[in-house]
């Protein structure tokens, strides 16, 4: 089973954070996401979302603390997540056609978000 290792933005503004929507043809088309992407072999972890948002949101960011690192075994792949709070450095804009929204906390759970986001929403909405 093949391995992918990603990096996500989590971003807070305005007691709303950052998600957007995966496209059309992609693995998991249609959940709500945040925001980044997968490494390429010997990218950094802050280096591949740096690049993921200049990518997707055309969006320079401040990478800071790792907020949760997990691992998630889909049928077709195994995926090692890290979360990150970030802090973006412009307004971000999509590129890829994706849909983008700033939600509240406590309406992350409203949204279909991947099953190895879980634990994040979790930890975010705790009180």
């Amino acid at each position: 089973m093949t391995t992918t290792v990603v990096a996500a933005a989590v971003v807070e503004r305005d007691g709303r954070i950052l998600v957007t929507r995966r496209i059309k043809g992609t693995h998991l088309e249609g959940y709500w996401e945040f925001p980044g992407g997968k490494c390429e072999r010997g990218e950094t972890l802050h280096a591949c979302l740096n690049r993921e948002l200049k990518e997707e949101l055309a969006v320079d960011a401040l990478v800071g603390d790792t907020l949760l690192s997990t691992t998630h075994e889909y049928p077709e792949r195994t995926v090692v997540i890290h979360f990150f709070s970030v802090r973006l450095l412009g307004e971000p804009t999509p590129q890829i056609g994706q849909e983008m929204q700033w939600i509240r906390r406590e309406d992350l759970s409203t949204l279909k978000l991947p099953p190895a986001d879980d634990e994040l929403v979790g930890l975010l909405q705790a009180p």
